[in-house]
């Protein structure tokens, strides 16, 4: 595997963590403003140049480009439809959803991450209850480690990165994302769900990384 330079791990540790702050929290006012005083969108990676890329940050350029913060209730209700319910959420981010036949939060999927986390002394602080296989809680991994890979060059690190992609995101974030696409009733959300694919493209194409297929439930 090719050694990455560290403005490219800057660059995915920066990605990383919008994407996990977009992904985990509700959206605000104050999050929507970020995106566009800092044009987000218009410094966003280029990643694939395919139309799928450029059609997500058209969506979402166009999503600020009329954003009001009377928006911001319809938003709310657009993630918490995808992510949350009530009833079924339309694009169910956590891993063991999608990777247990029952299709039931905290399975065994759950816990093979919980013990990957453990032996590698990786450790976060949640405010509330929720299972760590969370899709935006990944991504909060992925700031940590790209941000000591910027200091470090630490082959071990490096296998970390692709033993948790390749065994506990990769195998499912792709149905989960084409959900999240589908269902969304924003092009802001619209517009995330293809940019988050094809950053996860992207590191698995600079990484080397083979993705394990694993059976989906949903």
């Amino acid at each position: 595997m090719s050694t990455l330079t560290r403005d490219t791990y800057l660059e995915y540790q920066g990605v990383a963590r919008i994407l996990h702050n977009v992904l985990f929290f509700d959206p605000s006012i104050d999050l929507i403003g970020s995106f566009i005083a800092h044009k987000s969108i218009d410094s966003w990676p280029d990643y694939s140049h395919d139309e799928s890329e450029l059609q997500a940050k058209e969506l979402i350029k166009n999503y600020l480009k009329h954003w009001s913060p009377e928006q911001k209730l319809s938003l709310k209700l657009d993630y918490g439809q995808l992510f949350y319910g009530p009833g079924d959420p339309s694009a169910a981010p956590w891993g063991s959803v999608y990777l247990s036949e029952k299709q039931l939060l905290n399975g065994e999927s759950t816990l093979s991450l919980m013990n990957f986390y453990r032996e590698r002394g990786i450790r976060f602080e949640l405010d509330s209850n929720q299972p760590i296989d969370h899709l935006g809680l990944f991504f909060a991994v992925l700031d940590q480690i790209f941000g000591q890979l910027s200091e470090e060059g630490n082959p071990e690190l490096t296998g970390i990165c692709i033993v948790l992609l390749q065994q506990h995101l990769l195998p499912w974030s792709d149905r989960c994302l084409e959900l999240m696409h589908h269902h969304a009733e924003s092009d802001f959300y619209r517009g995330i769900a293809l940019l988050t694919k094809s950053y996860l493209e992207q590191l698995t194409k600079s990484l080397q990384i083979v993705p394990i297929s694993a059976q989906l439930f949903r």
